[in-house]
């Protein structure tokens, strides 16, 4: 049996995949390592540092929490995070 060539279209949702996935398993990354140093960093200052927007920071938050990564202790203004 002969295999058919590889799309061009399926390279490319592949290679996008492949890539988004990397970014966001790296910004988690960074923003747990952002938490380690500084705790009571605000999504705002992350968001800003590792060039994504606010709002994506906030998601990747959410889900950190959600998975019982991190926390949140406190007010939103004055709390802290905290790794679990």
């Amino acid at each position: 049996m002969v295999s058919r060539p590889r799309n061009v279209v399926e390279d490319v949702v592949e290679n996008v995949v492949e890539d988004v996935v990397e970014d966001v398993v790296e910004n988690r990354q960074n923003i747990l390592e952002m938490i380690k140093e500084n705790d009571t960093i605000s999504a705002k200052s992350i968001s800003e540092q590792i060039k994504v927007s606010e709002r994506t920071v906030q998601r990747i938050l959410e889900k950190l929490k959600k998975e019982n990564i991190i926390y949140r202790e406190g007010s939103p203004k004055g709390g802290r995070w905290i790794i679990l």
